[in-house]
């Protein structure tokens, strides 16, 4: 809109234009005031209605909330308005009126329950505290894009319409392509780990993956935002350096960049993470949690860790941690074993004290043991071809892994809903909005 300018940038002594959405009215008799919202802050409008026009005064006062406004007007400095300053308003046009009864509070004094907040998602995002949120989590994942630029790594994007499933298995969703049989992918794993077999050697993405999991619970959803990196000739640990190092620098870039945010959402000491996250072996793992006592029943090797587990770990540890070495029978085909050992695998998870945040581990690029591994899983090689056959034309050592946006995003914030942290969730009883 030509010649607008938002609420943080007016000035004392100065007439200007602001357009937003009717926060609040609060009518005191002779003197009333309408309390303008846009993306930057809030501005008091202020109406005398003995000395003002009775049309600009009846239009400012029936408006009713969450209409679209422009108001052109002085700017006064009032040291009892909420920012200091105040508006005396020559005009006032509306550009779009709301209804009345609306279906929540955008103001947040009447609470609302998350599903009623998400049917009406836009609404709910009129909230300072719910925007706040968005705004932290665009903050990550540029931060995150410049960690990996200053590693060296390629931002890709990959295919979310596939032939096949990443991993096999049933947890797919299923579309018609052209008479086809098609699925939405799971993963963009395959697709990274041939590109570090071509020029790049390093790339990242950040983009949606899609899981046909039957999951009802706070932390699962079914079309989730990924990071995804993959590098050649690096190891496991290596790749480990690189995970923790985005991690951190998410966490930078929030306590640099997100200050009002923060403050909004009630951290007054927000943590960076500064130590090196502890590295604990699968073993290790399992016993320290045996040793709390929290389980029912024992752990024993083979078992995955379970929630309370993670739980349980995560207590004892008190911060982000790996555990690293799992049984090979419990990770991806993709994932090399020791070759000493072969019921020890290279692949790791980044656990935060709620919960797992990355899968990752060093790939096997030896043709002749990929396709072994395939077959261990009872998967099909020959329906991977587009993938398996790369391995034969020189695919260097590699390694990587990925986390969900989502997730970084709950545990950041402390949420108790991983809902909170998507625009519009996809979940087993949610496809609209």
């Amino acid at each position: 809109m030509e010649n607008r300018t938002h609420t943080a940038d007016v000035a004392a002594g100065e007439t200007a234009t602001v357009a937003g959405w009717v926060h609040e009215i609060r009518d005191l008799g002779g003197i009333a005031f309408l309390i303008l919202r846009d993306r930057t802050g809030k501005l008091q409008i202020k109406f005398e209605k003995d000395e003002m026009d009775e049309d600009l005064v009846e239009t400012g006062l029936d408006v009713h909330r969450e209409s679209v406004v422009t108001v052109t007007g002085a700017v006064e400095e009032e040291p009892r308005a909420p920012t200091g300053l105040e508006m005396v308003p020559d005009s006032l046009d509306v550009l779009a009126g709301a209804d009345p009864e609306l279906p929540l509070d955008p103001s947040g004094k009447v609470d609302a329950e998350l599903p009623t907040r998400l049917d009406n998602r836009t609404l709910d995002l009129r909230k300072p505290e719910v925007k706040a949120i968005f705004e932290i989590r665009s903050e990550i994942l540029r931060s995150v894009r410049e960690y990996f630029r200053s590693v060296g790594s390629t931002e890709i994007n990959t295919p979310k319409i596939v032939a096949t499933g990443t991993e096999g298995g049933t947890e797919l969703f299923p579309i018609t392509y052209f008479g086809q049989e098609a699925f939405m992918n799971q993963s963009p794993q395959l697709f990274k780990q041939l590109m570090v077999g071509s020029g790049l050697e390093r790339v990242f993405e950040i983009g949606p993956i899609f899981r046909a999991e039957e999951h009802n619970t706070p932390r699962h959803l079914n079309e989730a935002t990924m990071i995804d990196f993959e590098s050649a000739f690096v190891d496991h640990h290596e790749a480990m350096d690189v995970c923790e190092g985005t991690l951190k620098a998410a966490y930078e870039g929030v306590a640099e960049n997100c200050a009002e945010e923060l403050e909004l959402l009630g951290y007054d000491d927000f943590a960076v993470p500064e130590d090196d996250f502890p590295r604990l072996t699968y073993e290790e793992a399992i016993e320290r949690v045996n040793a709390t006592g929290e389980l029912d029943e024992q752990l024993v090797w083979g078992d995955d860790l379970p929630t309370e587990a993670e739980k349980a770990l995560g207590s004892d540890v008190g911060g982000h941690y790996f555990i690293t070495d799992w049984p090979s029978e419990i990770k991806p085909f993709y994932i090399q074993d020791y070759d000493d050992d072969p019921q020890l695998s290279k692949g790791f998870d980044l656990m935060h004290p709620r919960m797992e945040l990355v899968s990752g581990g060093q790939r096997e690029h030896r043709y002749d043991e990929l396709v072994a591994g395939f077959e261990q899983q009872g998967l099909d090689p020959e329906q991977f071809d587009y993938y398996t056959r790369m391995f034969r034309y020189g695919m260097p050592p590699h390694a990587g892994w990925a986390y969900g946006v989502e997730r970084l995003v709950m545990t950041m914030l402390d949420l108790d809903n991983i809902r909170e942290a998507v625009l519009f969730p996809r979940d087993r009883q949610r496809l609209s909005p």
